[in-house]
């Protein structure tokens, strides 16, 4: 079988001097995920040096390593281990044969990637290949390359960004056929004006589109039309999806099923789809339109994306969902605790909104919106009311705005809660949990709102 990196290829990508010959199965810079055959990268970093841990990675099954500094073991010896990680992404991506998809915006970036993943997936049997986890950034769009096997048919990447000329940088590499921005809003605003920065920035995805490039584009946000007209400089087509009845790719129709699903009938340039989703909320059946799209542009197959989508299971962090036992009955446990921004906050809300039974929200406090971050975080009281959520509690210094007006008892805003960290949280939680309930946990990753999730899952409640 032929391995991911032959030694010739390795030697040639990076332009390195060999200690000795080996191949390698696969590629990682973390030491705790190398495999049997695998190369590792000695990465340097501000907190900490790969160097210093390769001894552990051979120890793992390393077959190589590249190393800026000699070791005692099978390596690659070059300047910068960073530039060499960027050297084999681009042999990667030069070698590869099939389409690129680059998937970008401001929500629901990992959640259309895995979904177009698996639409793609789907119709080449097997051959498509995306970036894993959340593997968007300088570090983690060149190793989701590196990664990818020479037969590739479709290559799915994510790519994330919190200030201008990131996504210029990464795009470059990538290089796709088709580009799709999903939606913007005020995320990671306190590094920019305001959000027609941010759209700008996003925009930077079509610079890297190849010749007869597609650029996706969400009709229904505010900023479409500088979008558009950013895109209209690197793309040969552009498409537009939403709910618009200007959209390219449109809904036409949808009803809700019992379990949480919706069948969708949706206007594409060629015809219409009707199609099962199995993930809710508004948010998705968006996010499934600019799916389709994609999947067109790059010559997929509609008809095998449409029974992916009603077949797509819940994404850790991002909408997966849990019944876990309490006391007389099971409660549901929404797990949205990846990430958090005012817009994926009031989409995730209003979903929350449909559930019976008694609702609650923990909530915890959305980074990165700068001098905008009070104001963002007082207006949750409104999704917040619209849903009818019974129990809130917050989490985290920021949140005390939102407390401060729930406090009032203005009508219409629930019962709640503030808490400073996500185990204070947790146990209150706990306390209140009831037959039934429906628990949305919802915060920036770095709240670490995922512990409340594997302790209830974990069966530890």
């Amino acid at each position: 079988m032929m391995p991911l990196w032959t030694h010739a290829e390795l030697v040639a990508a990076t332009g390195g001097q060999a200690s000795g010959e080996f191949d390698a199965n696969g590629v990682a810079f973390d030491s705790r995920e190398i495999g049997k055959g695998d190369l590792f990268f000695a990465l340097k970093g501000e907190a900490t040096d790969g160097h210093l841990f390769v001894g552990k990675a051979f120890a793992n099954g390393a077959a190589g390593a590249i190393v800026s500094e000699p070791v005692d073991f099978p390596h690659i010896l070059v300047k910068d281990t960073f530039a060499a990680l960027n050297d084999l992404a681009r042999a990667a991506r030069a070698r590869m044969g099939g389409k690129v998809v680059g998937v970008t915006g401001s929500a629901g970036k990992t959640g259309t990637k895995e979904a177009l993943f698996a639409a793609l997936d789907r119709s080449s049997r097997g051959k498509a290949h995306r970036s894993v986890k959340s593997y968007n950034n300088h570090v983690g769009v060149p190793l989701s390359l590196a990664r990818m096997p020479r037969d590739t048919v479709f290559g799915i990447f994510e790519m994330g960004m919190n200030h201008a000329g990131e996504l210029r940088a990464l795009t470059a590499l990538v290089r796709p056929h088709a580009a799709i921005i999903t939606t913007i809003a005020p995320a990671h605003i306190e590094f920019f004006k305001d959000e027609s920065g941010i759209a700008d920035a996003k925009a930077e995805i079509f610079e890297g589109l190849l010749a007869d490039g597609t650029a996706i584009i969400p009709r229904d946000n505010a900023h479409y039309e500088r979008l558009r007209n950013a895109a209209t400089k690197y793309a040969t087509h552009i498409v537009s999806f939403g709910f618009s009845p200007e959209a390219d790719v449109r809904l036409l129709d949808h009803v809700a099923g019992a379990n949480g699903e919706t069948l969708i009938t949706a206007q594409l340039p060629k015809g219409a789809l009707c199609y099962g989703l199995s993930q809710s909320g508004e948010h998705w059946m968006s996010n499934s339109l600019a799916v389709l799209a994609a999947v067109e542009a790059v010559g997929g197959d509609l008809a095998a994306a449409g029974l992916a989508l009603a077949e797509l299971g819940g994404l850790a962090g991002r909408g997966a969902r849990h019944v876990i036992p309490v006391q007389n009955g099971s409660a549901l446990i929404i797990d949205e605790s990846y990430n958090a921004n005012p817009a994926s906050m009031a989409a995730t809300l209003a979903q929350l909104g449909k559930v019976d039974g008694r609702k609650i929200a923990v909530l915890g406090t959305m980074k990165e919106l700068g001098d905008k971050s009070s104001e963002f975080h007082r207006a949750l009281a409104e999704p917040l009311s619209a849903a009818k959520v019974d129990f809130t509690i917050l989490v985290g210094e920021e949140m005390e705005i939102l407390a401060e007006r729930l406090k009032a008892g203005v009508e219409g805003l629930p019962e709640f809660a503030h808490c400073a960290t996500a185990r204070e949280a947790l146990e209150l939680l706990k306390s209140n949990l009831r037959e039934s309930d429906t628990v949305l946990v919802k915060g920036s990753n770095s709240m670490g709102l995922s512990a409340i999730v594997s302790d209830l899952v974990g069966g530890k409640s």
